[in-house]
């Protein structure tokens, strides 16, 4: 790699027919680079580009999204000691909810935690968190997680994009992520799932063992999600998010208001 651009060696014949060797220059992946998809022009993710919303074009096959849901699924299983009979994500979502069965909020975050650590080698987790984390007062490890999380994490999340944030010194940095649509919401029908399985341990998760602060926004009408890496998360207390009530598509709330019950049928059990 020189200069930012990897070069990769070709064989060439001089003018007397003697092969030599040529440096043909290669896109470095912290680039950008432009590619061509259909006749129509799209950018490679660039960690040092200036514009304020990147589509992420690069999708992987498919082969490694059930490879990845998987992996997620299997650590989900070994943390609950339980599996759902049906297969592929609805198989996923019915683990994530068996998460919060029969523990407080505080414990199902521990294991959400505790499930994100075990995708991860140790060592990786700490170097990261250690060399990475505090270059460039930590806007560059914000960076990397942000295209690594849109790039990686479509299989769960669902399309997402690569955006601007507003830091608290009143810059911007591209290490924001939004989700069109959140699948994992969507699917799980359920706030305190949303909350307790996913937005929670996920802040704490980046923050206190790679060294990233995470704030995570779901809507709750729409199910979009902005994630906003190198911006620390509010106390619970004042988060809104905490405050939501349950969603009308969830199948609990239903069952609570046709029977009645005296309790405030808005407010997610689980939240």
């Amino acid at each position: 790699m020189i200069g930012g651009i990897f070069y990769n060696r070709e064989r060439k014949e001089d003018r007397i027919g003697s092969p030599v060797m040529a440096m043909v220059p290669l896109p470095s992946p912290l680039f950008a680079w432009p590619k061509v998809y259909h006749g129509k022009t799209a950018i490679r993710v660039s960690c040092f580009s200036n514009s304020t919303s990147e589509p992420i074009e690069a999708r992987k096959p498919k082969v490694f999204d059930n490879l990845f849901l998987s992996l997620f699924r299997n650590k989900m299983v070994q943390e609950t000691g339980w599996d759902s009979e049906k297969p592929g994500y609805q198989g996923l979502i019915e683990v994530a909810h068996r998460l919060t069965v029969g523990q407080d909020n505080s414990k199902t975050r521990d294991a959400a935690v505790r499930i994100l650590k075990s995708l991860f080698p140790p060592l990786l987790l700490e170097l990261y968190r250690m060399l990475v984390a505090p270059i460039h007062s930590g806007k560059f490890a914000a960076l990397m997680v942000a295209r690594v999380t849109a790039l990686s994490c479509q299989w769960l999340m669902g399309p997402c994009a690569v955006n601007s944030v507003d830091l608290p010194n009143g810059s911007s940095l591209m290490s924001g992520v939004f989700v069109e649509k959140c699948k994992y919401l969507e699917e799980s029908k359920c706030v305190g799932v949303c909350i307790n399985t996913c937005k929670l341990p996920t802040q704490t998760f980046f923050k206190d063992h790679m060294g990233v602060p995470l704030l995570m926004e779901p809507n709750f009408t729409d199910y979009s999600c902005q994630f906003k890496f190198g911006i620390l998360p509010p106390q619970e207390e004042v988060d809104d998010a905490l405050k939501e009530p349950c969603l009308e598509i969830c199948p609990s709330s239903v069952r609570r208001k046709e029977m009645n019950y005296n309790m405030d049928a808005h407010k997610c059990p689980k939240a």
